[in-house]
């Protein structure tokens, strides 16, 4: 029996519910195929999805070939019609176990994708973290209700489903006592968790209600829109130790009118003042943040406002996204900015990002952090910023280390 390989692009969802199709084609008895669980969050991302398709048929010309993911739920026809696809599987479809109970028999058929915007239960399936023995995941919630121009994320993953709070405190101490330290929550759209329970609870509640419920030592948040960020979160920053000074945030642009375009829900000083609110409840907080180069109509004014968010926010990690027409969306339809100068732009983005990594790296000298192993040698401060050690450390354990320097990436001990 030749086990399933699995093939993840995308976000840190993806990896989670990758994770968990493996537990699901284990206990079938699924074997000799490839599974690539797909992104489809720009142009470019499927068609990587495709090459990794066409290398992994040449590679493993026996296997069957299930493509699922949120490129399969919003173009089944298109991956259907490749030649190296034996299977493509819904977004619903591939966190059910009788999928893939079918798919060990082949009762499976080769298309089988529902309606996403149909689906109103999130899939909570409570796994035992994956990745290292570091930290582990758990997902909160699934969908969004929103509807940037830019993004068709909302057509892969359906509506916001929430996982209810007592099923997510359940998992974390199930984790805790599996001997995790770090807990991060996940989900398509973080901080829309709680609006389609009961009372409409918010992602601030889930926080306090975690952190008194478990003994988790250290909690992340995935990703945040900051608009959304409501007065429990604010107060967890402010006061909950346990919750990581780190937050990353979809920020997108720095430009009003760009925001706009994008239909995003808040505006450029709106991200700086919470920033701001956000250092003056936790002094030591930093934050990353996705940043889109080259949207539709965007000027070198425009562009040179989201250039300045770095600094006026007080960035320190940023993913950088050049921007590419997503077919379906509104943004393709707008006037595009020439391929050139998205390339020029998201590297100047790049670049301002790298310096200020430097100075955050720079700023460390000296200081002693609490440290979790993520390999004997390397780990990751409560700011998220990567340490090589000398000496190993035991993997998923957290150890105090003094910053001797850096090396412009990792700091070091």
């Amino acid at each position: 029996m030749k086990p399933p390989i699995f093939s993840t692009h995308g976000c840190r969802l993806n990896a989670y519910e990758t994770h968990a199709m493996e537990a699901m084609a284990k206990v079938a008895g699924l074997d000799d195929a490839v599974v690539v669980n797909t992104c489809a969050v720009t142009q470019e991302a499927v068609r990587k999805a495709r090459q990794d398709i066409r290398r992994l048929r040449r590679e493993n010309p026996s296997a069957r070939i299930i493509v699922t993911g949120c490129a399969a739920q919003t173009d089944p026809e298109g991956f259907a019609a490749m030649d190296e696809v034996d299977h493509v599987i819904g977004n619903e479809e591939k966190m059910a176990p009788l999928t893939w109970a079918g798919l060990a028999t082949g009762d499976t058929e080769a298309v089988a994708v529902n309606d996403i915007m149909t689906v109103s239960e999130p899939a909570s399936h409570l796994i035992d973290g994956f990745g290292t023995r570091a930290r582990a995941y758990v997902q909160i919630q699934n969908g969004c209700d929103h509807r940037c121009t830019f993004c068709i994320i909302p057509y892969g993953r359906g509506y916001s489903r929430s996982v209810p709070a007592g099923v997510i405190v359940d998992q974390i101490n199930r984790l805790v006592d599996r001997g995790y330290e770090e807990v991060v929550l996940t989900g398509a759209e973080l901080t829309s968790w709680g609006g389609d329970l009961p009372g409409a609870p918010s992602v601030g509640d889930l926080v306090r209600r975690v952190l008194k419920l478990t003994s988790v030592t250290r909690l992340r948040l995935s990703s945040i829109d900051s608009i959304e960020v409501d007065p429990a979160l604010r107060e967890a920053i402010g006061g909950e130790p346990r919750l990581m000074p780190h937050l990353h945030l979809s920020l997108q642009a720095g430009d009003d009118l760009i925001l706009k375009r994008m239909k995003r829900r808040h505006l450029r000083d709106d991200a700086i003042r919470f920033c701001e609110e956000a250092r003056a409840l936790r002094p030591d907080m930093t934050f990353g943040a996705d940043i889109i180069a080259g949207f539709p109509t965007e000027t070198e004014t425009m562009f040179e406002n989201s250039l300045r968010l770095v600094e006026e926010c007080g960035l320190t990690w940023l993913h950088v996204f050049p921007y590419s027409p997503r077919p379906g969306t509104p943004a393709a339809r707008m006037p595009q900015v020439d391929g050139r100068l998205i390339k020029d732009r998201a590297r100047r983005l790049r670049e301002a990002g790298q310096r200020a990594v430097a100075g955050h790296l720079n700023a460390q000298r000296g200081r002693t952090h609490r440290v979790l192993m993520e390999a004997p040698h390397i780990g990751r401060t409560e700011h998220f910023a990567e340490v090589r050690l000398s000496a190993p450390q035991p993997v998923g354990r957290i150890v105090d280390a003094v910053i001797n320097g850096h090396d412009g990436r990792q700091l070091l001990v």
